[in-house]
């Protein structure tokens, strides 16, 4: 794959282009693209204009550049994470039903979670997370509750990394970290106020795919203070079981290696 004068291949540059666009900035000229993405202006227009005519870009009346139907149309095609959304619809439209809140479903990827659905409550908490969106593993209960049931390289790997915090609430230091995912291994859920919106708190459990891997997360946000456990957990919980039988889960869940407290 032909490269730039900075050693980038062709698809680098193409993915940059694409993946300049996000929720607050869903288009923009091709200059401003150019600058965000920091291409020549030259290749960016020679580039834009080969993925307009594949469609997977496209120009809006005033002339910005946005993202295709096309690029949606194919990412829909057979990929696993649309598969799970579909199984996991039905199981999270009756979830939010109950408990009348945000109710999202997250994946990991990276060190983020990428939520793949959302459904919302009016009046309900403060809710940051969008389709498409991510957050920090770390910063959120679907993150944590995920991680604690990751794989022990994982979680390794992902508690050397630095942490930012948003919230007085965030743990970011390593044995703080360690202590709370072994707590959330242990009840199965967490449940964790004012990590990344301090107004909010999550409430997560986790979701499993064949060989009990943990695939994804189901996620409830309320307002902080009007947390109801005894409810919402339940409730959550036989849900993130529906997923999990349709997804080929096994009965009883395998256990997960344990990480030590302290290193």
């Amino acid at each position: 794959m032909a490269n730039s004068s900075s050693g980038e291949s062709l698809v680098t540059r193409v993915v940059s282009i694409l993946g300049a666009f996000d929720t607050h900035r869903s288009a923009m000229t091709l200059s401003a693209l150019s600058r965000r993405v920091g291409i020549p202006l030259a290749t960016t227009h020679r580039l834009v204009g080969q993925l307009v005519a594949e469609r997977l870009l496209e120009r809006a009346d005033n002339g910005d550049v946005r993202l295709g139907r096309r690029l949606w149309e194919l990412a829909s095609r057979g990929s696993h994470t649309a598969d799970l959304r579909e199984v996991a619809l039905p199981f999270l439209e009756d979830l939010q039903a109950v408990v009348q809140q945000h109710t999202t479903l997250g994946v990991l990827d990276g060190g983020d979670v990428l939520y793949i659905e959302r459904l919302t409550a009016r009046g309900s908490a403060v809710n940051i997370t969008r389709i498409a969106g991510r957050l920090p593993i770390y910063a959120c209960s679907s993150g944590l509750v995920m991680l604690a049931h990751s794989p022990a390289e994982l979680q390794e790997e992902m508690l050397a990394r630095t942490h930012v915090r948003f919230t007085e609430q965030t743990v970011t230091e390593t044995t703080e970290l360690r202590r709370l995912l072994a707590e959330i291994r242990q009840l199965g859920y967490a449940s964790v106020p004012g990590i990344i919106v301090a107004e909010a708190t999550g409430i997560a459990v986790p979701v499993f795919e064949s060989g009990n891997r943990v695939i994804a997360a189901l996620n409830v946000i309320v307002p902080r203070g009007e947390e109801d456990l005894r409810a919402t957990v339940p409730a959550l919980k036989t849900a993130a079981r529906g997923i999990s039988r349709a997804l080929g889960a096994d009965r009883p869940r395998a256990a997960v290696r344990r990480l030590p407290l302290s290193r």
